[in-house]
């Protein structure tokens, strides 16, 4: 049957939401290109791409249940010294008890080539962990499948790329060839019991109704015949992708997703998002693909990934919560917990000033914001986060701090609260803001230290005739 046929003979079906017979306007049939179609009124390589708009809009669906997928072990290696063997254990750990009893950490993702990756696939599967799941990345190979079955994985990550840049510059075949090579490599995954996971890789610069569609809709032919759950996850290989409504695809996210939902059928729990950060665009396209129809969103922590990095974990995490009201069980203290590991056990420097994570995300240096938080924290915080993070706000001690500044670094400090706290009209908080004013009246350009801070605060205690603050501490508590 050729493609006109095909589009003659579309069949008529019952829409069961509005009750109305339906005819598909458009047929997805692979169009099979002589050249490769690269976009280049979107992405001219000699300058910076374009984001075009139709003003198509495409409807909100976020599925009933969302969750997050990592990367961490996988592409979060691709960019640093690899983990050992006892810190990928560890982290998996760490990462059991961030997603809570109801699994909002859905997957992990792991190498296979190295014995040490092995290795440690081999202990995380030993926990007995429902959640996170241990699955694996390959690329289309027969060679690599035979380490899925040695290992006896039940899901695998297929890389698939989607985009003619890759499939006529980087593998030198045509459309069809791709399309059939990949189907017969998902097609033995499938023999063997084992449930592939399809990474469309780039696929922002594909053609999504002339060839991601069309393969789509195979792979779910193929899901059908075999009864065993095919995955797709749009991966934003190159960060193009946008959250705007009515852009053009393949730069538009929620057009990317009522694709391969509506079009190609691919139901929610199987689709999922992978994404850059090289516009600075990962959490908006994550949290967009989830709006759209994604149920799943693949991160790593802190975003450690690829040149720019993926979509940060900890940032997904925070983003569940303000869409669905709460965490579902999510542990947010283990946050912490992981950039503290990082820091001194894996010797990984998390920028300060990263939302979350970073030693100053939630520090203020002004004076008048010390003020503020004096006065109430919620005026300058944003949100508990000595309640979800152990991380109380803190004001650093500077030229602007100012006197509220000072009393507000030394309540959280040394934890006084209530009737113990430290006013910042106190006489010792003022003979604290002279030493400080010294300090940078006499050239100092760096922020004080706690250690300088404990030390004068001693001193100037002693000479007022006044309890150690330290022994106030003890006492408060």
């Amino acid at each position: 049957m050729n493609a006109n046929d095909t589009f003659t003979n579309r069949p008529v079906h019952m829409n069961e939401k509005n009750n109305l017979l339906e005819i598909e306007e458009h047929m997805y049939i692979l169009d099979d290109v002589k050249k490769p179609n690269v976009f280049r009124n979107m992405f001219p390589y000699s300058e910076i791409p374009k984001i075009p708009f139709n003003d198509r809009i495409v409807p909100h669906n976020m599925p009933k249940e969302i969750w997050i997928t990592d990367t961490t072990f996988r592409d979060g290696q691709q960019s640093r010294a690899p983990y050992t063997t006892e810190q990928i254990v560890t982290i998996y750990d760490y990462l059991h008890r961030l997603g809570g009893p109801a699994g909002m950490i859905r997957a992990c993702e792991f190498f296979l080539y190295s014995k040490k990756d092995q290795d440690a696939v081999y202990k995380c599967m030993e926990k007995g962990y429902q959640f996170p799941e241990v699955t694996s990345w390959i690329r289309a190979s027969k060679e690599d499948f035979k380490l899925v079955k040695e290992i006896g994985m039940k899901e695998t990550g297929i890389l698939v790329s989607c985009s003619d840049y890759h499939i006529f510059m980087k593998l030198k075949m045509t459309r069809r060839q791709a399309m059939e090579h990949y189907l017969s490599v998902i097609r033995d995954c499938l023999e063997e019991g084992i449930s592939p996971r399809c990474h469309l890789e780039d696929i922002t610069r594909a053609d999504i109704y002339g060839y991601v569609v069309p393969f789509c809709m195979e792979l779910m032919k193929l899901m059908e015949e075999y009864q065993i759950p095919i995955k797709i996850r749009a991966c934003d290989t190159m960060g193009y992708g946008v959250n705007y409504p009515g852009a053009v695809i393949p730069r538009s996210v929620p057009g990317i997703i009522y694709a391969l939902h509506t079009h190609a059928g691919v139901p929610h729990a199987l689709l999922e998002w992978h994404g850059h950060n090289d516009f600075y665009k990962a959490v908006t396209n994550s949290t967009t693909a989830w709006l759209y129809g994604c149920s799943g969103v693949n991160a790593s922590l802190f975003g450690i990934g690829e040149r720019t990095g993926n979509t940060p974990l900890e940032a997904m995490v925070f983003e569940y919560a303000q869409l669905k009201g709460d965490l579902n069980g999510m542990d947010t203290t283990v946050i912490t917990e992981l950039a503290e590991y990082y820091e001194k056990e894996i010797g990984y420097h998390i920028p300060e000033r990263t939302p979350f994570v970073g030693k100053n995300f939630n520090v203020t240096r002004a004076g008048i914001h010390a003020d503020g938080l004096l006065k109430n924290e919620e005026i300058y915080n944003i949100f508990d986060t000595e309640k979800f993070l152990n991380r109380p706000v803190i004001c650093a001690v500077s030229n602007t701090s100012g006197l509220a500044g000072i009393a507000h670094w030394m309540n959280t400090y040394y934890h006084l609260k209530g009737e113990d706290a430290v006013d910042k009209n106190s006489r010792l908080v003022g003979e604290v803001k002279k030493w400080v004013d010294e300090e940078y009246a006499n050239g100092r350009v760096t922020v004080l230290t706690d250690e300088e801070l404990t030390a004068v605060i001693g001193r100037i205690c002693d000479e007022l005739g006044m309890e150690r603050m330290g022994k106030l501490a003890e006492d408060a508590r």
